[in-house]
């Protein structure tokens, strides 16, 4: 038998960027929260080793152990799913902070058209531009009702930027100014010009300079050691929820984290939930955690996972098209690239930072006339200076020997002679693709794995080439002498890393029949239980999603104070 803890307030399922802005907000209103973290505690002193592309980018030091825990994936409802075995398309975080510690820091803001996107496009197009089975809907939530929960979370995190001239307004600029302009990004910025199109420096959670939040917490500026993606900040210049909002939560004295929790169900009695059943991973012991009110803040495929296996919410039926808990999963398109080489030019490749970058989004969303195009949305273009580390990064044209001493010869001459420029693409749900629990595996404790049924859509095909095709012309016009693009855009492959930019299972929307939880992320089945991240999101934008998840979590928090007081489904 379970051994039953005292009820407290508000129990948190996932102490990541949701789960640390739910927390700051609450305790800051006086009132007690507890944090349950599957994962291990972080601060910043366990980044101070972190210079390991070996221990952190290959052997996935920071994330999530398959052998206990992973997904199953198939391409269509004819085949079976597999377990994934080792990390490919993308990497699920795991530990205090979650995937706020090893992203880059790239902090977008969805555009306004993401947010009303069936509405403006059969406004602009017709009803019959949307293909068939495709499933996208209105939020229920305008970018203008959005816009403040945005200017929140980028005056706590600092983001460093300029204004983006084709996206929706902003109410304050940047709390910091852009990144440094190296010699890369002002080649791209200068033929981007040149085409007539809008480049701008990329919104970034990597300081710019010194930076005080309006909750009072300091950072230093970023180092531009090339070390953000897969690892944590050492400094704490790339705003991670460790350094930012979690402090904040902690020295109230109103929250406590509890690590190496493993969260397996959510309790409820009619509809209303009465708390969480959790094992200690230490010891094996069973708790049960009650609480007035109850907020997931996990990944997304554990949002789902834990509603399924709760039995909470109506199962999404691909058949029929009803059902709304795992309904509309969406990935991202991250195919539209070209690599340029150049004989007689270099670069310093090996420095940068997560969110150093270039970014247009004259082919993103529908900023552009769509009416002689087979798809839908687009996507953002820019050009990254991550920084190359030296074992992932080995770029050589097309057509070069892939051993051998022309091999070597070729990796020696470009490694600081080659630049990418990128698409990041839009991903669109369909009535076949979407969540559910596997039938055949099962996690260590027994509890069956979350199985994803996805692939890539004649959609999808066509923005890729699209892409493709734009970041060619803005190469050419960068100088490039040899120039390797994508040509085709083959089925999805869950083996090679692309993002990890998963959206979609509990789906936010202005209807119960089709969406499962209201704009404050409140579930409609379920008034004290709300459901706060990607998660949320009916499809994927052109864009890394963190901003748009950092805003719905702010929106979340209000909700809920405002749902202690008054009760009831939010309007």
């Amino acid at each position: 038998m379970a051994k039953k803890l005292p009820k407290v307030d508000v129990v948190i399922v996932g102490v990541g960027w949701g789960g640390g802005i739910i927390a700051s907000e609450l305790t800051k209103k006086g009132i007690n929260v507890v944090g349950l973290e599957r994962g291990k505690e972080r601060t910043t002193e366990d980044y101070f080793m972190v210079h390991d592309e070996l221990r952190y980018a290959l052997r996935y030091e920071l994330f999530q152990d398959l052998s206990k825990e992973t997904i199953t994936f198939r391409g269509n409802e004819k085949i079976r799913a597999l377990p994934m075995r080792q990390y490919g398309s993308f990497l699920l975080g795991d530990g205090l902070g979650g995937a706020g510690v090893h992203w880059n820091g790239q902090t977008y803001r969805f555009l306004p058209y993401d947010f009303e996107i069936r509405s403006k496009t059969i406004e602009r197009y017709g009803e019959k531009k949307i293909p068939k089975d495709m499933t996208i809907q209105d939020w229920g939530i305008t970018y203008d009702e959005l816009e403040p929960y945005f200017d929140t979370f980028e005056k706590m995190s600092g983001i460093s930027g300029e204004e983006n001239p084709l996206a929706g307004k902003r109410s304050n600029p940047y709390p910091t100014p852009p990144m440094k302009t190296t010699p890369a990004l002002e080649k791209f910025k200068k033929a981007a010009t040149n085409m007539k199109l809008h480049p701008y420096s990329r919104p970034s959670a990597n300081l710019s300079e010194a930076y005080t939040n309006p909750d009072g917490v300091s950072r230093a500026a970023c180092q531009y050691c090339a070390y953000c993606e897969r690892f944590g900040c050492e400094y704490g210049a790339k705003a991670d929820p460790v350094v930012t909002v979690i402090p904040v939560a902690k020295k109230t004295g109103k929250f406590e984290i509890r690590t190496h929790s493993n969260v397996r169900r959510i309790l409820y009695s009619g509809n209303k939930a009465t708390g969480v059943l959790y094992t200690d991973v230490t010891t094996g012991e069973e708790i049960e955690q009650p609480a007035d009110l109850v907020v997931l803040t996990s990944y997304v495929f554990s949002n789902v996972r834990l509603l399924l296996m709760s039995g909470i919410g109506k199962p999404y039926n691909s058949q029929t098209g009803t059902g709304v808990i795992g309904k509309n999963y969406a990935y991202q398109v991250q195919k539209g690239a070209a690599t340029g080489f150049f004989e007689n030019e270099q670069f310093n490749n090996f420095a940068g930072a997560g969110a150093l970058g270039m970014t247009l989004d004259d082919y993103n969303g529908d900023n552009f006339d769509h009416s002689n195009l087979n798809f839908i949305h687009g996507g953002s273009i820019a050009i990254s200076q991550t920084g190359q580390r030296p074992i992932q990064n080995n770029k050589v044209p097309s057509g070069t020997a892939t051993w051998g001493k022309e091999f070597k010869n070729q990796s020696i001459k470009y490694a600081n002679r080659s630049l990418s420029v990128g698409g990041q693409g839009a991903s669109m749900p369909f009535k076949h693709h979407y969540l559910d629990l596997d039938p055949t595996y099962k996690d260590a404790f027994g509890d069956p794995l979350m199985r994803i049924t996805f692939d890539f859509e004649e959609q999808d095909r066509q923005l890729s080439m699209f892409l493709a095709s734009k970041c060619e012309e803005i190469m050419k016009e960068m100088g490039a002498d040899k120039i390797d693009s994508l040509k085709e855009l083959g089925p999805y492959d869950i083996t090679t890393y692309q993002s990890t930019h998963n959206t979609g299972g509990v789906i936010m929307g202005a209807d119960p029949n089709t969406s499962a939880v209201n704009n404050y992320s409140q579930m409609w089945d379920m008034e004290n239980l709300f459901v706060v991240g990607a998660s949320a999101f009916p499809h994927n934008g052109g864009y890394n999603p963190t901003g748009t998840v950092g805003a719905l979590a702010y929106r979340a928090a209000e909700g809920i104070l405002t749902y202690r007081d008054k009760g009831g489904i939010l309007v």
